[in-house]
């Protein structure tokens, strides 16, 4: 469902679905010099920066039955460039080269549902550069364990994941992709009306401790996307 280069659209109409009915998302919730540009896949939405040339932060409604179905799909590896963003907002692939840091996915491609959301989710729109040792291990098991709630939760659970830049700003790639200080993920369990999150470095030595507050999260990263729960 891609928008035109320059249609840049600005809310979420036609990915609705990805949020939670109570709290939708627009590009007001993050200033405008981020560059935002929302972007509709079939099983995730992205609001994604132009000048971080990375997500913001990218949003999954999980289920049973959705996962089970993901159980399914097999993975692409197939990484691109999202050519539904103007060339200078997006990363290519040359700028991960030889960077040290892997392609990480933000909305993770074991929760796509379909062909289609498993291939777009490799579009590098849906990625940062991520340290190797935290990708392949402990946000991978972060990615399980969130899985294996959903699984056993009774309705919808809505993750969303994105990229924090504390300490300055570091890139790599002619691009000049920003490579993130942390990474976040917060899940939010409509029936039960609770939401938690863990904020966890983007380096090698990152362990996962007990999920933070919702509270605690909006304070952390200035992020609150679920206003009603405040």
């Amino acid at each position: 469902k891609p928008a035109s280069k320059d249609s840049n659209s600005s809310n979420f109409a036609q990915c609705a679905e990805q949020l939670p009915a109570a709290a939708p998302l627009s590009l007001a919730s993050v200033g405008v010099s981020w560059k935002p540009v929302v972007l509709c896949s079939d099983g995730f939405a992205v609001l994604y920066s132009g000048l971080s040339k990375t997500p913001i932060v990218t949003i999954e409604r999980l289920n049973r039955q959705r996962l089970q179905h993901a159980a399914g799909q097999e993975r692409t590896d197939r990484f691109y460039a999202d050519a539904r963003l103007r060339a200078a907002y997006k990363a290519d692939l040359a700028d991960y080269q030889g960077s040290g840091y892997d392609r990480g996915h933000m909305a993770a491609a074991a929760n796509q549902s379909s062909e289609t959301g498993m291939a777009q989710s490799f579009a590098l729109s849906n990625m940062v550069p991520q340290d190797p040792t935290n990708n392949r291990k402990i946000w991978s098991k972060l990615e399980g364990d969130v899985r294996k709630y959903a699984k056993r939760a009774s309705g919808n659970v809505f993750v969303y994941t994105g990229p924090l830049f504390d300490s300055g700003t570091h890139t790599i790639g002619r691009n000049h992709v920003w490579v993130p200080s942390h990474l976040y993920k917060l899940v939010y369990d409509e029936q039960q009306h609770r939401a938690w999150a863990w904020v966890l470095p983007n380096d090698a030595s990152a362990t996962l401790g007990p999920p933070m507050t919702y509270a605690s999260f909006v304070e952390r990263t200035g992020r609150n996307f679920l206003p009603h729960l405040r």
